[in-house]
């Protein structure tokens, strides 16, 4: 295991009101970097203040799109007072799976899961208190070769960057208005759909903004071969409860593996739910709309948690669901899950880790 060094910081940041955080608005005083080149493999873990990156015009990222991310979070234990991650390690694995995709070298998980909770007993202080806050910790790898020409780089820089945040949507846990995307594809099956890179991020920003300006807080995708099935929201992924079944998209190679998505299908098989991973066609949507047979709707993701889906809009018509009120399973799930998070309910699952 490598050393990690640590540069702390001499003028360290005012910290924000924990009741009008937003997302993403603010960092904490550190980060962590770690340097790959060819041939010494991944070197120099260090954490040092939070600043700017010195990166030449050139550098390949920001010609290519050689990136991957990741999202997690930190909480305080109400049970021990102690920080806690949420399955960091399903984060790091999945961050690998990202790498191979984009050729990027592959990292040893366990030491970052041991990098990162040393970066959050650092700044362990900027973990918010507030109901619905959490420290968000955005680890992410860029290509930094300062070249322009197409091949998978050299030299790559990890690092990570943590910030306070309250809810993603400004609906909080209240049911959000989705919009059908029908004219724009984000990604197909044999693409990079499945990784978390920059790519599938920008490539809905179009239909983000459509769906923005018409009122709506997300866009569900569908297939982008057939134009049939449903896939995921913007930023989650989706789940429906039609006629007794909750169902959710299965994973075929153009839809993100959310941890969170992970997390409900093993909750709701331990509870006994009947709970399918399949192909869902919006048309049966549609119908069990029609036949008042469709109970529920949500979104899953780091980011919100639980997002219930009041509202869809499939471009012909709004389908009001469960009269636009959260349903109870998004509530059970959504309490679970939080409550696991924070040590409201003890986790029978071994989800969380102390940092």
């Amino acid at each position: 295991m490598q050393e990690i060094k640590v540069t702390l910081t001499t003028e360290k940041k005012p910290k924000p009101d924990s009741s009008s955080l937003g997302f993403g608005n603010y960092f904490t005083d550190h980060m962590f970097i770690m340097d790959y080149y060819d041939g010494k493999g991944w070197v120099d873990p260090r954490i040092v203040p939070y600043g700017p990156l010195a990166l030449e015009p050139s550098a390949m990222c920001l010609h290519y799109a050689q990136e991957v991310f990741e999202g997690m979070k930190a909480y305080h234990s109400k049970a021990t007072g102690k920080a806690v991650l949420f399955r960091p390690e399903k984060n790091m694995a999945r961050l690998n799976v990202s790498n191979e995709r984009l050729c990027i070298p592959q990292f040893d998980e366990e030491f970052m899961v041991g990098a990162i909770k040393k970066l959050v007993a650092i700044d362990e202080d900027w973990i918010p208190e507030g109901d619905n806050t959490a420290l968000y910790i955005r680890p992410f790898i860029i290509a930094v070769d300062p070249h322009v020409g197409v091949h998978p780089a050299h030299h790559l820089m990890f690092i990570v960057i943590m910030s306070p945040v309250g809810s993603y949507y400004k609906e909080g846990i209240n049911p959000v208005k989705i919009y059908v995307e029908r004219n724009y594809v984000r990604a197909v099956k044999g693409g990079m759909g499945f990784t978390k890179t920059g790519g599938n991020y920008s490539a809905s920003l179009k239909a983000q903004d459509d769906a923005n300006k018409l009122g709506y807080a997300q866009v569900l995708w569908l297939d982008g071969v057939e134009r049939k099935y449903v896939e995921e929201v913007g930023t989650m992924n989706v789940f429906f409860k039609i006629d007794g079944e909750i169902v959710t998209p299965s994973l075929e190679g153009s839809i993100l593996g959310g941890i969170t998505r992970m997390s409900c299908l093993e909750l709701l098989r331990s509870w006994g739910c009947n709970v399918s991973e399949r192909k869902l066609a919006l048309q049966e949507i549609i119908d069990a709309a029609h036949n008042g047979k469709l109970e529920e709707a949500f979104g899953t993701g780091t980011a919100a948690v639980i997002s219930p889906i009041g509202e869809l809009f499939t471009g012909d018509e709004k389908l009001i669901i469960n009269d636009g009120k959260i349903g109870p399973t998004a509530q059970k799930l959504y309490d679970t899950i939080v409550g696991i998070q924070n040590g409201i309910i003890p986790d029978t699952f071994g989800w969380v880790q102390e940092v």
